[in-house]
C-alpha cells in the first residue's frame, strides 16, 4: 500500500470546496470511505465514487 496515493482530509476539503470539519463529518457518517493511519486518508477512487453518488449525471 502506497500512502502517497492517498488524499488527506485537507486535500479532499480543498477539492470539494468544503471545510475539513465537514469532510471529517462525512467520514464519520460513512458517506466517504477513509482509512485512519495516524490521520484520515482517502483513496482517490473513493472520493470519485462519493462525487458520482452526489451527481445527477450517470
Amino acid at each position: 500500500m502506497l500512502l502517497k496515493s492517498y488524499l488527506t482530509v485537507e486535500q479532499v476539503a480543498e477539492q470539494l470546496g468544503l471545510s475539513e470539519y465537514r469532510v471529517r463529518e462525512l467520514i464519520r457518517e460513512k458517506q466517504i470511505c477513509a482509512t485512519k493511519i495516524g490521520r484520515w486518508l482517502i483513496k482517490p477512487e473513493d472520493l470519485e465514487g462519493f462525487i458520482k453518488s452526489r451527481s445527477n449525471i450517470r
